[in-house]
């Protein structure tokens, strides 16, 4: 399959089939409609991981082909303008205290902790 649209139709209308058609059979032989349905999604899975091997990578190599795509200068750039106007998601890793020649952890000192707080409240000092 050349183009990868066909492959993700062809996936997905088997996996859709491999469930409706033992689901319509098992509600038709009398079963509650929740119990054909585990049932079904069971015998889906099934027939999907013995026959669809093939529909499968297609698919999953489509959605490779997609991500490491060639980007062209336009995308490079409207990426990096999108990077650069989202703000940061969270607060900034904490950094490994800093250590003395000795070998001995430097504490940071009350009064520095404080500025550092009053600066990223926007306090003036």
């Amino acid at each position: 399959m050349k183009n990868p649209r066909t492959a993700w139709i062809v996936y997905i209308v088997l996996r859709l089939l491999f469930f409706a058609v033992p689901f319509a059979i098992l509600y038709l032989l009398g079963l509650q409609p929740w119990l054909a349905a585990v049932f079904a999604a069971l015998i889906g899975v099934a027939l999907s991981v013995i026959f669809l091997a093939r529909s499968r990578s297609a698919a999953s190599q489509s959605i490779y082909d997609w991500r490491n795509r060639e980007r062209t200068a336009d995308d490079i750039v409207e990426d990096e303008a999108v990077d650069a106007s989202e703000p940061h998601a969270g607060p900034a890793a904490p950094q490994a205290p800093e250590t003395s020649a000795t070998g001995a952890v430097d504490a940071p000192d009350a009064a520095d902790a404080a500025a550092d707080r009053s600066k990223r409240e926007g306090d003036p000092e």
